[in-house]
């Protein structure tokens, strides 16, 4: 069942006309939740991101949107699913229907989505650049609109060509993330990750994974420009998001990289979900 504004409904009974605004023009945002054993994992990180992203694109926020408020809203949706431990929840937020480009309301529909997910770390993983279009950098870059067209275009490449995943490149050619998620590459014991300014989604993993490092003695981290060149000169790569946490990349081209930096990585990730925000 899917939640939409707060009731439970049969998937067929949603009802969703065409002037829904985020069929006509991308007109909303939404966050990809991980939820193990009834637990909302980075739950008030996703809230915060969620609510920062609605003031962006002028959205109005309801007054029961709060955090306690949302997360029982998915706990609720969960908890009439077949029987699972951990599920995928997508929350979607877009304004209401009318108008055209000027839209008739700022004030906003919700629907919570959810699925049963058990995402096992690959243990070969192959990534390769997306050439044929930009993924433009700047702040609207950073969040999770309905705008997904070129994350879709890379992953049918992706399909096309044997490959797991695809690396975004923006404007001035430099790596923005991956077509799901971010990326970080390793050389040494200095561990770097596009910055947000060149319109990598600010994900939460990544967020999680740089103060992580940012505490650990052994390894310096950088938010920086990353050329495509610099991957291949790298010891080791791993692409971030909610659900998988941290997948290794074992080849870029014809480059093969160890893991063990990006699998104990994955391991103190792990401990931080069950342990809480």
């Amino acid at each position: 069942m899917i939640n939409f504004n707060g009731t439970l409904l049969f998937k067929e009974n949603i009802q969703l006309t065409t002037d829904n605004r985020g069929f006509k023009y991308g007109d909303g945002i939404f966050e990809t939740i991980k939820v193990v054993n009834n637990k909302v994992v980075f739950w008030e990180d996703h809230y915060f991101r969620l609510m920062a992203s609605m003031r962006m694109l002028r959205m109005k926020i309801p007054m029961e949107f709060t955090l306690e408020f949302l997360e029982q809203e998915i706990l609720k949706t969960i908890a009439v699913q077949d029987k699972a431990t951990s599920f995928r929840a997508r929350l979607n937020v877009f304004r209401k229907d009318g108008g055209f480009y000027t839209p008739k309301t700022n004030k906003i529909d919700y629907i919570i989505e959810v699925s049963a997910t058990d995402y096992q770390t690959k243990s070969s993983y192959q990534i390769d650049v997306f050439k044929d279009f930009y993924n433009y950098s700047g702040l609207l870059s950073t969040i999770k609109t309905n705008n997904r067209i070129l994350n879709t275009l890379a992953s049918i490449f992706a399909e096309e060509n044997d490959l797991d995943n695809c690396i975004l490149v923006n404007e001035r050619k430099g790596v923005a993330e991956v077509a799901n998620g971010n990326i970080f590459i390793i050389k040494g014991t200095t561990i770097k990750t596009p910055a947000l300014t060149e319109g990598c989604i600010r994900g939460i993993v990544r967020m999680k994974v740089i103060e992580m490092l940012t505490k650990n003695p052994d390894y310096t981290i950088e938010e920086t420009s990353i050329s495509p060149f610099e991957i291949q000169k790298a010891d080791e790569v791993f692409i971030t998001n909610a659900i998988m946490g941290i997948q290794p990349v074992t080849k870029y081209k014809k480059k093969t990289f160890d893991t063990s930096i990006g699998t104990k990585l994955k391991n103190s990730l792990r401990i931080l979900q069950i342990a809480g925000n």
